[in-house]
């Protein structure tokens, strides 16, 4: 028996994935803000029942699932912003392997604290 695989589009947007970090300069009070790390383009998936409820039963309030190419840099550690323009905790990361091309599922959490969005030095010397 042959299992096909499905070929995934990304077409519902863009979403931009920020590292958190100390951003104070040296010597001055620590200042945790966030720098872009990589700009990805996503599907959103459908939040399924049985996620939405395990994840309210851990205390997390999930908002999205979005399907974006795999990469390995990104972690749990991250902030997400999606389309919305709002700012996403990643909670889990998952590798499904039913798609043809190598995927990740991002389930992410709104963040009730905002950080300041930083230029990185390269950005700023353009």
């Amino acid at each position: 028996m042959v299992i096909r695989k499905k070929v995934q589009a990304f077409n519902d947007g863009v979403v931009s994935i920020y590292t958190v970090a100390d951003t104070a300069a040296a010597g001055d009070k620590p200042v945790m803000g966030i720098t872009l790390k990589q700009t990805l383009r996503y599907a959103e998936r459908t939040v399924g029942i049985t996620r939405f409820y395990t994840a309210m039963q851990a205390g997390a309030d999930v908002r999205y699932v979005l399907r974006c190419p795999r990469l390995r840099e990104i972690s749990t550690q991250d902030v997400a912003i999606p389309n919305d323009g709002k700012q996403y905790k990643i909670i889990q990361i998952q590798y499904p392997e039913d798609a043809e091309q190598a995927v990740m599922d991002l389930t992410l959490e709104e963040l009730t604290t905002l950080y300041d969005i930083c230029q990185s030095a390269e950005e700023g010397e353009e």
